[in-house]
């Protein structure tokens, strides 16, 4: 009789351990699931834009100057990104100020990024970009990093002047717009003064 106890003893004893491990395993998977979700919702919540705002007309200040001029049909701010960055997907339309709020440049873009800690753009398609000397630049893609002056491209790009047409791949300039140099030159096209000339009268 003792051996009976002992081994109906030790056979609840492992049917208690076994049931107290399948517990703990349901408890673990459950734990775990929960931190998916909760870490998918942060991911979720990361993923929205801080701020949505459409038909946007702002000045933006440096050092308490006004320096630009931004024209927006929406504008999204992405703060908890990193890098954290504003986006203007349904295009956008810049002007650049100097110290007497004349127009030093204005740009066009399909879209564009500012990584706000960086202060860096990025502007994308159909990028469109007259400096004050009344010289047109077009190209596809261009950064204007605010922080060092300077806007550059690794792309074709397509320079306007009075007189002639220039086009290349590779460009640097200030962020005026008035010193620059083209990489690689591809073309230069000299505009006929007779052509242009009977080409306005004609328009008029």
């Amino acid at each position: 009789m003792l051996h009976s106890r002992n081994y109906f003893f030790n056979k609840g004893l492992s049917i208690t351990i076994f049931l107290g491990i399948i517990v703990m395993l349901l408890l673990f998977s459950s734990c775990g699931g929960k931190k998916k979700d909760m870490g998918e919702a942060i991911t979720e919540r990361d993923s929205l834009p801080m701020m949505e705002t459409d038909g946007v007309v702002t000045y933006i200040s440096d050092s308490g100057v006004t320096r630009y001029k931004v024209d927006t049909e929406e504008w999204l701010v992405f703060d908890r990104k990193k890098p954290s960055y504003w986006a203007f997907e349904k295009g956008v339309y810049l002007e650049q100020f100097d110290s007497l709020m004349n127009v030093d440049a204005s740009i066009k873009a399909d879209t564009a990024y500012y990584f706000d800690k960086q202060k860096l753009w990025k502007l994308i398609g159909h990028v469109d970009i007259k400096n004050r000397k009344g010289e047109r630049f077009n190209t596809e893609l261009l950064y204007w990093n605010q922080a060092t002056e300077k806007v550059y491209s690794d792309r074709f790009i397509r320079i306007e002047q009075p007189d002639r047409i220039i086009t290349g791949h590779g460009f640097d300039s200030n962020q005026q717009m008035t010193i620059y140099e083209i990489k690689n030159i591809e073309g230069i096209f000299y505009v006929d003064e007779d052509e242009q000339k009977a080409s306005t009268d004609s328009v008029s």
